[in-house]
């Protein structure tokens, strides 16, 4: 490279930097879009609608009904915001929480009234005494006039009119049909249905087909389609085509969808509530952000001299466009999602640091600093890929089948993963090569690799297996100990086990900062554990939520509220809420867990062409995984919603770590002399890989630990276990992982061996 065209290339990365830089504060034009305000943050972070439903008719639901009904309508919210959250409060009410928007009344709108759908085989109902025309409300809330059933849904399922109802649908979706030759597109919604409803669905196709009838789709008594039906279905498929546009095929899609509830439900009230965690959050996380990334970079300077400089500047550049592309892929900003743009970061210094290690190995051999730097970059773009992908397969699995809580940590990871490769493999290439062409070319600049003494790891590994053993069994016994004396293994917060809502009406509208400093002291003394609040817009009301309380506590509640702060008693209600996360969400986490560990094994078995270095891998990752939670129960932090972020972000970093040194064995391996045995080769490994394993885990350690003395307490409850699943990632990996493999290698030798 020439001196000038690496000035150039010097000027138009800093200059898109800058520019980059420039967006992220201030936007594209005067109302700052596009600037890092612009993010969509989640509920924790910044607020959002609040919507309570409650159940229609004086009888208490069935609780299987209640369960079915949130659980659908979670599906039907995500499709707002990865982070929605539905839960049960009391015996008949329903609240939707969806962060990052602020229009009450268009969620409504757009989400439907959810009420009684049901198909009927009909003629036209023009003319028919059982139908009116009437001005009605149609599902979305809008007016207008359409034919209304006379006949209530009872009358209706008595004479057997109702061959389908709503909760035999399974999913319905607005799609559309290109015509090849014509061009013309179509659109359409496409309807599944239940197993049983496939029966029911195949009987009624039947019978209007026959009759040539049209199957007429009500809802709340009124018609919403009737579509003609073509042919006998059977399969639990059909299509509704002849939508005029994309749009009104989704509206009728999102009418089945709410309509194919168990219950029919009226809104009772809805509001905008602030953030749970207020402006203090934001304001700490991006304090802490900043000052952990300048700490950072600061380090890779010292230690790694002029390559340093180049992750510096790359690193920068990394920060810059994730808030830029966390905008223009429309994300949700939360608690979740700075995990795992932490982890990205790690991964992102982990590259570098893969990479300069390797120059310095290639510069104490002799060669020079052009050629080091070229051989550097090649020789560690497999452990970089190999990581990456590893780590990208639990992302994009979480993706497609986790919850959505977990979508939001995947959606940021796998953004993080994919800069971190192209900041560390194409930017800091060409600083470096710039570096080098402007005339910094003393090999002083870059660091000369030193030899090591070779650790006795596998010699070990009966102290590092007993170490770790004890360690996961005094969890376990700690589990047993918090079972016994609090009926719990862990300290589950209201997320996990529900607790009690607590709605007050102050005398004055409330900021968070203010009933977290006069207010929130006074209730955990009386609960005994953490609060959340919200605060709702344009209104002195302030809910709390809290652990379970019992009449004794609820009424020691009232009482605080009535002396200290002057409040009406009929201005305080309690109510019993159901969990967050509920026993789906849970389900769905382990599934998708469970499938990305399987799609990890797979991949590392075709990279490594040996399964042990998969099963290895796990082993490590689950002892990880293992320790953090005796950590979770010795320490009783509390376990929240953050809790599965915390756990997949040590999941994938401990993936990350082990698959680094399990790269520079194969690659010894390969180049083995006959003097050398299989235990001095994993033990030269793990020592070459060492300052990697140091140097990566002590840059992500930073990021967290200023995190934890900035954060709230929520982030410090979050915080806290990531830096012990850092510690215990880099234990497991070098002094676990290589002897794991190892005693998989010699006790199950390979057949061409």
């Amino acid at each position: 490279m020439k001196k000038n065209k690496a000035i150039v290339i010097l000027l138009c990365i800093l200059l898109l930097l800058i520019g980059v830089t420039y967006v992220d504060f201030f936007g594209i034009d005067a109302e700052g879009t596009g600037s890092a305000s612009d993010i969509s943050l989640g509920l924790d972070l910044a607020g959002g609608v609040s919507i309570t439903y409650q159940v229609v008719g004086d009888e208490t639901p069935d609780a299987t009904d209640m369960s079915d009904t949130i659980a659908k309508l979670q599906k039907r919210v995500e499709g707002y915001s990865t982070e929605a959250i539905v839960y049960q409060e009391g015996t008949d009410r329903i609240n939707i929480e969806i962060p990052g928007v602020s229009d009450a009344n268009a969620i409504l709108q757009e989400l439907g009234r959810p009420g009684a759908l049901y198909f009927v085989a009909e003629t036209d109902p023009q003319g028919n005494e059982n139908y009116t025309l009437q001005y009605v409300q149609n599902p979305d809330g809008s007016m207008g006039y359409g034919y209304v059933m006379n006949k209530t849904i009872e009358e209706l399922l008595q004479d057997g009119s109702i061959l389908v109802q709503g909760t035999d649908v399974a999913d319905a979706r607005a799609a559309s049909i290109r015509d090849q030759q014509m061009g013309n597109v179509e659109y359409i919604v496409d309807l599944t249905m239940t197993e049983e409803g496939t029966e029911k669905f195949a009987e009624a196709t039947r019978n209007a087909f026959n009759k040539g009838e049209t199957l007429g789709i009500y809802y709340d008594g009124g018609i919403v389609s009737a579509p003609a039906v073509q042919a006998i279905l059977t399969d639990g498929k059909a299509q509704i085509s002849n939508q005029g546009s994309f749009e009104e095929a989704e509206k009728l899609a999102s009418t089945i969808r709410i309509g194919g509830l168990k219950l029919e439900l009226e809104e009772l009230h809805s509001k905008v509530v602030g953030a749970q965690l207020g402006v203090d959050a934001i304001e700490t996380s991006l304090k802490a952000a900043a000052i952990g990334l300048l700490i950072v970079m600061v380090f890779m300077c010292i230690v790694y001299l002029i390559p340093g400089v180049a992750s510096a500047i790359a690193l920068l550049s990394y920060t810059a466009l994730v808030v830029l592309l966390l905008n223009g892929f429309d994300m949700t900003l939360t608690l979740s999602g700075i995990a795992g743009i932490i982890l990205s970061i790690g991964m992102a210094v982990d590259a570098n640091v893969i990479i300069f290690a390797r120059i310095r190995e290639e510069l104490a051999t002799g060669k020079t600093v052009r050629n080091a730097v070229k051989i550097g970059f090649d020789k560690a773009l497999s452990a970089i890929v190999d990581g990456n992908i590893t780590t990208l397969i639990a992302a994009v699995v979480l993706l497609f089948l986790g919850p959505g809580s977990v979508k939001g940590f995947a959606q940021t990871l796998a953004l993080g993963i994919v800069l971190s490769m192209f900041t560390s493999l194409v930017v800091t290439r060409y600083i470096l090569y710039a570096f080098y062409a402007i005339g910094l070319k003393n090999e002083k600049l870059y660091g000369i690799g030193r030899e090591h003494k070779t650790l006795k790891v596998i010699s070990r590994k009966g102290l590092f297996f007993g170490i770790s053993l004890a360690l996961v069994a005094a969890g376990f016994v700690m589990m047993g100990v918090n079972k016994a004396s609090t009926g719990d293994v862990l300290n589950y917060s209201l997320e996990f086990k529900g607790g009690t809502q607590t709605t007050v009406t102050f005398q004055e509208i409330m900021t968070l900062e203010k009933v977290n400093a006069e207010v929130v002291p006074y209730i955990e003394e009386i609960t005994g554990g953490a609060v959340q609040i919200q605060t709702v817009q344009d209104s002195s009301e302030v809910i709390f939520k809290s652990g379970t309380l019992n009449v004794e506590q609820r009424e020691a509640l009232n009482e605080m509220f009535m002396s200290r702060f002057g409040i009406d008693e009929k201005l305080i209600t309690s109510e019993t809420i159901s969990s967050t996360i509920s026993s789906e969400m849970k389900s769905d986490t382990i599934l998708a867990v469970a499938v990305a560990i399987v799609g990890m094994l797979i991949y590392i078995r075709i990279r490594f062409k040996d399964l042990r270095f998969g099963i290895s891998s796990i082993i490590a990752l689950l002892h990880d995984v293992l320790i953090v939670l005796a950590f979770y129960a010795a320490a009783r932090v509390s376990v929240s919603n953050t809790f599965v972020a915390c756990m997949l972000t040590i999941v994938g970093y401990s993936i990350n770590a082990t698959i680094v040194i399990f790269d520079r064995i194969r690659e010894n391996m390969a180049v083995q002399s006959s003097r050398e045995s299989l235990e001095e080769t994993v033990d030269k490994s793990i020592t070459q890989t060492m300052s990697r394993s140091i140097f990566t885990s002590l840059t992500t350690f930073i990021m967290v630990a200023v995190l934890y003395l900035f954060g709230v307490t929520s982030i410090r409850d979050f915080a806290l276990p990531l830096m012990v699943g850092i510690v215990c990632g880099t234990y497991s990996s070098i002094c676990l992982a290589g002897s794991m493999w190892y005693l998989f290698r010699t006790k199950f030798v390979p057949k061409n061996k």
